[in-house]
């Protein structure tokens, strides 16, 4: 188990990648603190941890990772059930206004910077100084393809993770001599419930047809198909775990080869 008896922090849970990462964690033996704004899916995914049979332990904490407050009581009632944090993985984020840039209702690109940025940099750094105590950690960032392959009206949420890949660059250069590693993963599409629910809001607006959009993008991805969103929830595992006790600064496309850096 890749994970086994590491204490991991999951932000951002919900339906789809959130969920799977928790599921994930608690598969490679990890004991699970897991945080999202809605109690419910925090209940979803302690539900779904449990079908593994494992008996993981997992702390759930309602929290907004926009406030400071939030932020620091996730990690103080993390370390008072666990004593310690080994990983986090940041995950939380929101998509902002989806338009054109040049019709940008400015408003969502600040909300998505609070998230996006200075959230998930909030709840990073509660959790720094306790991984310098105890000698190392792992920090994952889940990014987003868009600040590769720049998508047509997400340029406030792209603007938002290319600004947190920076941040990220710089941690992993500053942390690094306290042997607490930062790396990104860089998603694509990913099949799990936002990206089907995704396809049929589409296929409603504009009468086209489900399958034939699903084919469209899957023509572009050189592995065949859009990955399950649990799959690529194994990249983020991977650069969590000491397997990766290597990698620091390193940016890890997860899209079935659709964006291929050179």
């Amino acid at each position: 188990m890749l994970l086994k008896d590491k204490v991991v922090i999951v932000s951002g849970i919900g339906p789809g990648l959130g969920i799977e990462l928790a599921v994930q964690a608690a598969a490679q033996g990890a004991k699970l603190a897991i945080a999202a704004r809605t109690p419910s899916k925090l209940d979803d995914a302690e539900a779904e941890v449990a079908r593994l049979g494992l008996g993981t332990e997992v702390l759930k904490v309602a929290t907004d990772i926009s406030d400071p407050q939030q932020c620091k009581q996730l990690v103080e009632k993390t370390l008072e059930k666990f004593g310690r944090i080994d990983c986090l993985i940041n995950s939380a984020y929101n998509p902002g206004s989806f338009e054109p840039i040049e019709k940008a209702k400015l408003d969502g690109w600040r909300q998505a910077m609070e998230v996006n940025l200075f959230g998930t940099m909030t709840l990073t750094l509660e959790v720094v100084p306790h991984m310098k105590k105890q000698g190392g950690g792992s920090i994952v960032m889940v990014n987003t393809m868009v600040t590769r392959k720049p998508l047509a009206t997400q340029g406030g949420y792209g603007a938002s993770k290319a600004a947190l890949h920076s941040a990220t660059s710089h941690l992993a250069v500053e942390l690094g001599k306290y042997n607490i590693r930062v790396n990104s993963t860089f998603m694509g599409w990913m099949w799990g419930p936002p990206v089907e629910g995704y396809f049929d809001m589409m296929a409603k607006h504009t009468g086209a047809d489900k399958q034939a959009m699903i084919a469209e993008v899957e023509k572009n991805i050189p592995l065949g198909k859009i990955p399950d969103d649990a799959d690529c929830a194994k990249a983020v595992i991977f650069l969590a775990s000491d397997y990766a006790c290597a990698i620091t600064g390193a940016g890890l496309d997860v899209n079935g080869g659709e964006f291929i850096p050179h």
